[in-house]
C-alpha cells in the first residue's frame, strides 16, 4: 500500500466517479472517500480546493444541473463569491470526481486523469 495521501470527492451514483475510485484502488491506494452530497463542503473548503487545483471556480460547476439554470450561473457577471455560495447551498453543482493527492488536484474527467495523481 502506498504512503501517498489521496482524497476523492465522490458521488457513488456517478459512473465517472466510480471508475476513478476503481483506478485509485487498482493502484493499491486506499483513498479517503468524501461523499460530498452527504457531507457538503463549506465555503472555505471549496475555496481551498479551487486554490489547490489552480482553476477558476467556474470549472467546478456542473452546467447540466437544474440549479445551474435556475440560479442563472451561466451569466458571466456572476461573481466567484456567488458561485461559491451556490455550491454550498447546492452541493450537486460541484463537478466530480475531484481527487487530491500529494502530487496535485484535479477533476478526473476522464477518469484516467487520476493516474497523474497516483504514486
Amino acid at each position: 500500500m502506498s504512503q501517498t495521501s489521496i482524497t476523492i470527492y465522490h458521488n457513488p451514483r456517478c459512473s465517472k466517479s466510480r471508475e476513478t475510485l476503481k483506478l485509485i484502488e487498482a493502484a493499491g491506494c486506499e483513498p479517503q472517500v468524501v461523499e460530498y452530497l452527504k457531507s457538503p463542503l463549506g465555503k472555505n473548503a471549496l475555496k481551498a480546493l479551487v486554490l489547490r487545483m489552480g482553476v477558476p471556480v467556474r470549472d467546478l460547476l456542473r452546467s447540466t444541473e437544474e440549479a445551474y439554470k435556475t440560479l442563472n450561473l451561466a451569466d458571466a457577471s456572476t461573481s466567484d463569491e456567488a458561485i461559491f455560495d451556490a455550491m454550498v447551498a447546492h452541493p450537486i453543482l460541484m463537478n466530480r470526481p475531484i481527487v487530491v493527492s500529494d502530487k496535485g488536484a484535479c477533476i478526473c474527467r476522464p477518469p484516467e486523469r487520476v493516474l497523474e495523481l497516483l504514486p
